[in-house]
């Protein structure tokens, strides 16, 4: 049986390289619980992130949507009587 290759950890550097950002962004994004962050240490003020670049690229990937789900307009009834069209006299 073969063991599972686990994916190493990389800094915030690396990861906003990869996903081509600013690292101030990136930390951002993090802060707010973006899906493969991890944050190290202790302490309010001064922590380390952590990243794995397969979780990132997954978490920021679009997701397509079904085509049904768009939203348009109702369709218009073919005529309106004049009042029903609340046009402002002239």
């Amino acid at each position: 049986m073969q063991e599972p290759i686990l994916e190493p950890f990389v800094s915030a550097e690396v990861a906003a390289k990869f996903l081509c950002i600013k690292r101030r962004l990136l930390l951002s994004m993090a802060r707010d619980g973006l899906a493969g962050s991890y944050s190290v240490g202790v302490g309010r003020f001064r922590r380390r992130w952590i990243f794995r670049l397969s979780e990132l690229s997954s978490a920021i990937a679009p997701t397509p949507q079904p085509s049904n789900q768009l939203q348009r307009r109702p369709p218009m009834p073919e005529k309106l009587a004049y009042a029903d069209r609340r046009v402002a006299p002239r």
